[in-house]
């Protein structure tokens, strides 16, 4: 099992470190391998989001999602996407931007590093808008109560995630505007750039977002009128835990998990220039970490560890919550790509625990419905 949802990744890791030390020698080599270890431990939080989509998918999108997802995961993200950047921000064809990223590789750092505040503005709209949607929500299965019950409540309220993102975008492009008028005003721009960047993440969210929201939703009450008219027939089969999206609803999903991909891959990219700023190491070294993010997504889903491990998801989206917040902090600072990853790992690690303890308590039980609603308070953190 281990080696088949693994095993592309395995491969791909041995073809990127040979050709690594063709490309950059030993040293090649290092890069790679702490580039591919910097991106897993930044997704991790990404897989187990990533999981939670993916398990309403049925097989053949589940193998889309493996095979053209990586193809725009990693060639896309990792490799097209900082060329374009700097082809955009530079006003410059997009052969002259890979003739620099290529032969000048400074001012390729220097270009992408000062296109840097609007894409931190435009992943940090779209993953905060992924974190407010999930904590506004109101769940049967809560973490850490004593927020989540209090906002879930406060959810209630009509468009509150984007009235709280809306400000959060204000006060980060007006900070920023007063930061750059202390330095001079030379960067003034930007604040308008980061304003514009973070409408656009937002817009992006809400698009992509409503129209898989929409089908999902759609499809479900379909499946779930088949499913009651087949239950009143037959007493027989197990319930589905989870709808098997097709057709336009699955598209739109896969669209989802691209756009979410591609904004947890931002400080991914960001990140990798405080350790090269040569492309073609990078592409290696992205590629290979993002190939065992996908893995790790269908090993969850073929596990089930998402409904036997029920807080998992809850770590993930507060670690979300947390990189949302990191990247627009960003803009204005800079912050240490190993807090960013030890953020989410404590967090996942944390709602990890929690889910095995309360395993024990329902086991301890006897899975006794009484009891399991008094452990499911107690074994929150």
């Amino acid at each position: 099992m281990l080696l088949k949802t693994f095993g592309w990744s395995f491969a791909i890791t041995a073809i990127g470190l040979v050709a690594a030390v063709f490309y950059g020698g030993w040293q090649g080599f290092g890069i790679v391998a702490i580039l591919s270890v910097l991106e897993i431990s930044l997704s991790f939080d990404n897989a187990v989001v990533n999981a939670g989509i993916l398990k309403k998918m049925n097989a053949f999108w589940q193998k889309i999602f493996l095979t053209v997802g990586v193809l725009i995961a990693v060639f896309g993200m990792r490799l097209v996407f900082p060329v374009v950047i700097v082809a955009i921000s530079a006003k410059m064809g997009p052969i002259e931007a890979v003739n620099l990223a290529l032969n000048n590789k400074d001012r390729y750092q220097e270009l992408v590093t000062d296109a840097h505040p609007a894409i931190a503005a435009f992943g940090g709209m779209f993953l905060l808008m992924i974190f407010l949607d999930f904590i506004f929500e109101d769940r049967d299965i809560q973490w850490l109560r004593w927020i989540e019950r209090p906002l879930a409540k406060l959810g209630k309220v009509d468009m509150l995630s984007v009235c709280i993102a809306m400000i959060v975008l204000l006060i980060t492009s007006f900070t920023f505007a007063t930061h750059a008028h202390q330095h001079g005003g030379a960067h003034v721009d930007k604040a308008q750039t980061v304003l514009i960047a973070g409408i656009a993440g937002l817009i992006t969210y809400m698009v992509v977002g409503g129209l898989s929201g929409y089908f999902e939703d759609k499809l479900e009450a379909e499946e779930e009128a088949e499913h009651e008219a087949e239950e009143e027939a037959a007493r027989s089969g197990k319930p589905r835990s989870a709808v098997q999206l097709a057709g336009q609803a699955a598209f739109f999903m896969f669209l989802y998990l691209e756009v979410l991909d591609a904004s947890f891959s931002f400080d991914g990219v960001i990140g990798a220039f405080a350790i090269t700023n040569d492309i073609v190491l990078m592409a290696l070294g992205l590629g290979i970490g993002a190939m065992y993010v996908r893995s790790l997504t269908v090993y969850l889903v073929r596990q089930g560890t998402l409904d036997d491990y029920v807080y998992l998801e809850h770590g993930a989206h507060y670690a979300i919550g947390a990189l949302a917040v990191i990247l627009m902090v960003t803009i204005q600072y800079e912050i240490n790509e190993v807090i960013t990853g030890l953020v989410g790992v404590v967090l996942i690690a944390a709602s990890f625990w929690s889910s095995v303890r309360r395993n024990r308590a329902l086991a301890a039980a006897g899975g006794d419905a009484g009891s399991s609603e008094k452990t499911e308070i107690s074994s929150g953190v």
